[in-house]
């Protein structure tokens, strides 16, 4: 019987990756911000709307973590892998994570909210 129960993985997985995603996402609107862009505000609002659900479902997250007794600790980077134990209900897992899948799962994420975004539709954009 596994340590971590299958429906929390998920939920640690996010507690991963979310935190990644807002500090990429932060970096790239100050980018933006201090760019030469012409028209920043569409750029600006992609991203801003893009962390703001990333931040909703971090929280969401988080409060789920707590109420299931369930924490997350970076045990150590090297050249290849990142580990993390996944503790919960005083059982802990260990799992090493490549960073390159870490980066390439980040970046499957963002691209996915920023399809979230251009769903709702972008505010100001005149369409054709």
């Amino acid at each position: 019987m596994p340590l971590i129960l299958g429906d929390a993985l998920p939920y640690f997985e996010k507690m991963i990756y979310l935190p990644m995603i807002i500090s990429i996402l932060e970096r790239d609107r100050e980018v933006i911000e201090t760019s030469s862009f012409k028209l920043k505000g569409p750029y600006i609002y992609i991203v801003e709307s893009a962390l703001n659900t990333v931040r909703a479902e971090l929280k969401e997250t988080n409060n789920y973590a707590r109420r299931k007794n369930m924490k997350l600790i970076k045990r150590g980077k090297d050249g290849t892998f990142t580990e993390y134990a996944f503790i919960q209900n005083g059982y802990e897992d260990k799992r090493r994570y490549m960073n390159i899948r870490l980066r390439n799962r980040t970046e499957e994420l963002i691209s996915v909210y920023f399809a979230m975004v251009e769903s709702q539709g972008t505010r100001g954009v005149a369409t054709t």
